[in-house]
């Protein structure tokens, strides 16, 4: 189940030009499903990431670092589902890198120029045997438009791929944007067990990707949470492949830069929040706007400690209006010197708390009503200052542990 997320329309995504996306069943981890994906980017293509901050990371997140840092040019990703190739160890490592050489063999590239991608079970090892036969099927069947299959082959308990395009004009040319990502559990920053795929024609000085990539998952992916737990293998790539005619973007805060922007920042949030939307037992979208903080950073803290708290996600599940819940994550997110006097919180339209106290207007029905909605908007004041920050999340659910319960069976 999801809430108020639908299946991408192929038609609808955008081809990057100078992207092919191929995919395959490989029988990574179960037969007759699509396991193994590959990108192939043209020559010239730029190519950042950022990556989890879980210590424990796994080998292709390692390998995946190690190439990009190299520098020699990216061109193609190999991702497979079904075993994340964490918990490995040396032998993790090697077959990573063994993915890698024969994905560059089969393309006549270096290994270094090639990103793996694993998502699935942990600390079991990864069947190269079985992605390496795959691998020419999934090459043959490359194709720019193939954005909507590629989504359908990198989800493991997704219940929905997820992808979007949209495009903008910049200088007089139009620029796309195309997005996948995936991911349903263990689902937190910095980032998530996610894999995220986003891919622009723009032409834009290859210096500036890194930058731009850490500045579009702050934005989008590290503001989602599901479960509270970090992922060894969350991944969040940017690709731009320079073909789109505009002149080179050199500037971020150019008035281009900040067009394109809003365009890769509209697709990642939408990316992002259907992650959360997919939730594993998710039957409910929440989004909880801190405002009046000092800074962001403090206004990030109130809104996770709400967003992560079980009681909190399992009275929403209930739609049961016991708001003291929100008050108390509000009260132990950190903050040494805040004032409960101060504390405004609303539910939607609703305002329940005034001035740290029960608002004397507030009656439990209308509590109620909203929270029996598929989306709810839970905002709290705090009182000092300007800063706001907003981040997304979902209820917790039986269904939830069913599924994690049974995750390797």
């Amino acid at each position: 189940m999801s809430v108020n997320l639908s299946a991408p329309v192929a038609a609808d995504l955008l081809a990057i030009n100078g992207v092919r996306i191929g995919v395959t069943e490989a029988g990574v981890r179960k037969a007759n499903r699509k396991d193994l994906t590959v990108f192939l980017l043209d020559e010239g293509a730029s190519v950042a990431g950022v990556f989890t901050q879980n210590r424990f990371c796994a080998a292709p997140v390692q390998i995946c670092r190690e190439h990009l840092a190299a520098g020699t040019g990216i061109r193609a990703m190999v991702i497979n589902t079904g075993n994340a190739n964490a918990g490995t160890g040396a032998a993790g490592l090697a077959n990573a890198r063994a993915t890698c050489a024969a994905l560059a063999k089969e393309l006549d590239l270096n290994a270094g120029q090639i990103l793996p991608f694993s998502t699935g079970v942990i600390m079991e090892e990864l069947p190269v045997d079985r992605i390496v036969a795959g691998m020419p099927k999934a090459i043959a069947a490359a194709k720019a438009d193939n954005w909507a299959t590629a989504a359908e082959g990198i989800m493991t308990t997704d219940t929905l791929p997820k992808a979007f395009s949209r495009s903008v004009s910049i200088g007089g040319k139009t620029v796309s944007v195309t997005g996948i990502s995936k991911g349903a559990g263990m689902i937190r920053p910095n980032m998530a067990t996610m894999l995220g795929f986003l891919a622009t024609d723009a032409a834009i000085a290859p210096e500036l990707l890194q930058p731009l990539v850490k500045e579009l998952a702050d934005g989008s992916f590290n503001r989602v949470t599901i479960d509270g737990d970090t992922s060894t293998n969350d991944s969040f790539v940017l690709i731009a492949t320079h073909k789109a005619g505009n002149a080179q973007i050199k500037e971020l805060s150019s008035a281009e830069g900040e067009q394109l922007k809003v365009a890769l920042l509209d697709v990642a949030q939408k990316l992002a929040q259907a992650i959360v939307r997919d939730g594993e037992g998710a039957t409910k979208f929440i989004s909880v706007k801190v405002e009046g903080g000092k800074n962001e950073e403090e206004c990030r803290l109130v809104a996770y400690s709400i967003a992560h708290s079980p009681l909190v996600k399992t009275a929403f599940f209930a739609s049961d209006p016991n708001l003291g819940r929100i008050l108390a994550a509000v009260g132990y997110a950190g903050i040494a010197d805040l004032d409960q006097t101060k504390i405004d919180l609303y539910l939607d339209d609703v305002h329940v708390v005034v001035d740290g106290g029960r608002n004397p207007s507030y009656k439990e029905e209308d509590g109620q009503r909203v929270m029996k909605q598929q989306e709810i908007l839970v905002r709290v004041v705090l009182g000092r200052g300007d800063a706001a920050q907003t981040v997304w999340t979902c209820d917790l659910s039986h269904e939830y542990v069913t599924i994690n319960a049974d995750y390797r069976s």
